[in-house]
């Protein structure tokens, strides 16, 4: 089977958000046309949505082997939870941790060859921690399941028309200031080319926002970049890349022109991916041997289990990481 004929695997994310509605939601659409997808959690919970939006919908485990039929959908099922845990609406530790199981489910399935990629639901950071989890996002997470070092996994959110991938995240801004060095951006621009080339962009150019505003403005605004950014920059060149920075953030988007963008902290790439694409956007963990992503959105705890979530960035993510064509 070739990389282009695999299914891409959609996990439930937390099960008491929105998770698991739009992730039924979302396969249902696939069975219009496009990209396979399997839906990767508890089967009780999948049953529940798909009953619920779709009584005539047919469930089938993968692990079964046949080609599913016409008004079915494919599952791979995770024993995670049991029926009086499920509450949608409310941030449970039970939760986090089944969210969890679904990830490492998907992501083992992926590196058994089984699944092209992976798209997770919305997380709920806060539903993990209480399970015993230490978790600030689903980079870090992939990091640990593929067995990288958390530092060279990172997130690049896509949307709107942007690409931007963050050196640092879910952190402190001094300790993420403290982290940044010229190995680590070097690592995350060699990501961002190893992940472009998977969407379809073989030789791009890559913007390089600045540290600090103006990216220092020759030393007047800190002495940051030339420390950090200007030698990676040296050496990424000297490798054959098309580099062009370090910018000042504003002034790199204002004139665009590059295929990606590397933000060095979480809000300088959030803010223009968010105002764009809102919550459309896809969240790509890149760096590691998966490709995986979640959605540019929360768990939405006020309205699930309501029936009235869109699918919408599913759909688009997981059209996002089928690629070209």
């Amino acid at each position: 089977m070739t990389q282009a004929s695999l299914p891409i695997a959609i996990t439930l994310g937390d099960p008491h958000g929105i998770g698991p509605e739009i992730a039924v939601k979302a396969a249902v659409a696939f069975m219009q046309g496009g990209p396979r997808v399997i839906l990767v959690g508890d089967r009780f919970i999948i049953e529940h949505y798909a009953k619920r939006l779709f009584p005539d919908l047919a469930l089938r485990d993968t692990r079964e082997g046949a080609a599913p039929g016409a008004g079915c959908i494919e599952i791979l099922p995770v024993d995670a939870m049991t029926p009086d845990q499920f509450k949608p609406g409310q941030i449970e530790a039970c939760a986090g941790a089944a969210m969890v199981a679904y990830a490492a489910a998907a992501i083992n399935f992926a590196r058994a060859g089984k699944a092209h990629a992976v798209v997770g639901c919305p997380h709920n950071e806060t539903a993990v921690n209480r399970a015993g989890i230490p978790f600030t996002g689903y980079p870090g997470l992939v990091a640990r399941l593929t067995h990288m070092p958390e530092e060279r996994v990172f997130m690049m959110l896509v949307g709107g028309g942007l690409r931007i991938l963050h050196v640092t995240l879910h952190e402190r801004l001094a300790d993420a200031l403290a982290r940044i060095t010229p190995e680590l951006v070097e690592a995350a621009v060699h990501a961002s080319v190893k992940a472009l080339a998977t969407l379809g962009v073989h030789t791009p150019r890559i913007g390089l926002f600045g540290i600090n505003p103006h990216a220092g403005e020759g030393g007047l605004f800190g002495d940051d970049d030339e420390r950090v950014n200007v030698p990676a920059v040296a050496k990424l060149r000297a490798e054959g890349l098309d580099i062009v920075g370090p910018v000042g953030a504003d002034v790199m988007l204002g004139n665009g022109g590059c295929d990606a963008y590397i933000a060095m902290f979480h809000d300088q790439g959030h803010i223009p991916v968010k105002l764009m694409a809102g919550r459309h956007a896809s969240a790509l963990s890149i760096g590691s041997d998966v490709l995986f992503s979640s959605v540019g959105h929360g768990s939405a705890f006020d309205i699930a289990g309501q029936g009235v979530a869109d699918p919408e960035a599913v759909i688009r993510t997981v059209r996002l990481l089928a690629g070209p064509g």
